[in-house]
């Protein structure tokens, strides 16, 4: 999971106090030690990691962090950044939602999540209330899927192909035509990993 530069300094931080010393450091601890006069500074960055699952706390207890280990991570939160129409641009969301994503889809880059809208996108087998699982990284690698945009604001998804002068986009499922796009007219929103499916809410 991708963690920011303070983010991995804080952890460091803590692993090397709690393997010197046998516990955990105080949040006024850390923040003496990278000279942060704000609690609530530190416990943002406290609270991020135990959100993406590095860290574990012990509610009531000045020194209860724990460091979890890579292995025993079932999941880590990944932000719900906006909902996707095929043919629109992304829609942003204004609140702020994370949702729990299985650890096998963790990555060194930035993780987030886009809900599908509609039966727009019924042709790469998505549903209404789906979540797609996107990397947040323009460099792709042929035969990843992507989220793009085509001419600054149309919304496609397919399996990329750079050729000579072009990108080849082809469709996910059987039976469509791939769609040819010349260069300077995709942009590559992030690579899609997965998708989660609640059938719990489905209609």
């Amino acid at each position: 999971m991708y963690l920011t530069k303070r983010q991995k300094e804080t952890l460091d931080y803590i692993a090397g106090y709690v393997r010197d010393r046998g516990y955990a450091p105080t949040l006024e601890e850390i923040g003496e030690h990278f000279g942060l006069s704000s609690p609530a500074t530190v416990y943002k960055h406290v609270q991020q990691l135990v959100s993406k699952g590095y860290l574990r706390k012990t509610r009531h207890q000045g020194r209860g962090l724990e460091i979890v280990e890579p292995d025993s991570r079932s999941s880590f939160a990944a932000p719900v950044l906006g909902q996707l129409l095929a043919g629109r641009p992304i829609e942003a969301v204004g609140t702020t939602e994370t949702i729990e994503v299985p650890a096998t889809f963790a990555s060194s880059v930035p993780v987030f999540l886009l809900r599908v809208r509609g039966a727009s996108l019924a042709d790469e087998s998505l549903a209404e209330g789906d979540l797609l699982i996107v990397e947040d990284r323009p460099g792709v690698r042929d035969g990843e899927v992507v989220l793009a945009l085509l001419r600054g604001d149309v919304t496609a998804i397919g399996r990329y192909y750079r050729e000579s002068s072009h990108v080849r986009l082809e469709p996910t499922v059987d039976g469509r035509e791939p769609l040819y796009i010349p260069d300077g007219q995709i942009q590559v929103r992030g690579v899609i990993t997965g998708a989660i499916r609640d059938y719990r809410s489905a209609r």
